[in-house]
């Protein structure tokens, strides 16, 4: 008979909550994920301490590049006034990241594997740039889904609909499959091979976890820019 693999949140919750152990992870990380923002605030709110870098891995160091990173990204793709949307950006990219690598960590699975968590971060994603576009176009943001061919609205309606219903479910598909893929991979060879073999998977299953995260961040950017957009 074949036994279940054990995990963190399996024996908490038990057998009877095997539907909630994804979200209970996910839970799990944004809380660690909201302490490691109220240690790093703590210490960049010291102004006089914050001039000098840290020597060596620190919390603030860590959120100095990371935060860094995105405001760069979010300059090149959206232009100017990108920097207004790194803090979405940024909790996207560290959430999805620390959920992709979680499992690498024996007695968990990460939350990135099951679709009922990427979709409803792709409904984010879906709402934010909406939001972000009536923000900055008003009623006029309805014009983006017309085009500029009078005969043609009705149709190009019906096209920009589906296409932008469509793009929560690619971004939670996409970042499901490849995580499940991930992570079932690096079961199998660990389960096989108990030495040496599995860290080469190791190694290449937090590749993925870091390029899924960037992928994730770099589409909801790209969403992002189409809809503040003024270039229609």
């Amino acid at each position: 008979m074949e036994h279940e693999a054990f995990t963190w949140a399996g024996a908490l919750l038990g057998p009877s909550y095997g539907a909630y152990y994804s979200v209970a992870t996910a839970a799990f990380i944004a809380l660690l994920l909201v302490l490691f923002a109220l240690v790093a605030n703590r210490r960049l709110a010291a102004t006089e301490a914050a001039i000098e870098p840290e020597d060596g891995m620190t919390s603030r160091s860590m959120a100095e590049v990371l935060t860094e990173s995105i405001a760069a990204l979010a300059e090149s793709v959206i232009g100017h006034g990108g920097e207004r949307y790194v803090p979405l950006l940024a909790t996207f990219f560290i959430f999805i990241l620390a959920c992709n690598l979680i499992g690498l960590v024996p007695g968990f699975v990460p939350p990135t594997s099951d679709f009922t968590v990427t979709f409803a971060l792709g409904i984010v994603s879906f709402i934010a740039y909406h939001v972000y576009g009536v923000h900055e176009h008003g009623v006029k943001y309805v014009k983006q889904f017309l085009g500029s061919v009078v005969f043609l609205m009705p149709l190009m309606l019906v096209v920009e609909l589906f296409s932008h219903a469509f793009r929560p479910v690619s971004l939670g598909i996409r970042l499901f499959a490849n995580l499940f893929a991930d992570h079932e991979v690096v079961t199998i060879f660990t389960n096989l091979t108990k030495f040496g073999v599995p860290v080469i998977f190791y190694v290449l299953g937090a590749f993925v976890g870091v390029v899924q995260a960037f992928v994730f961040t770099m589409l909801s950017a790209i969403y992002i820019a189409l809809a503040v957009s003024h270039d229609h």
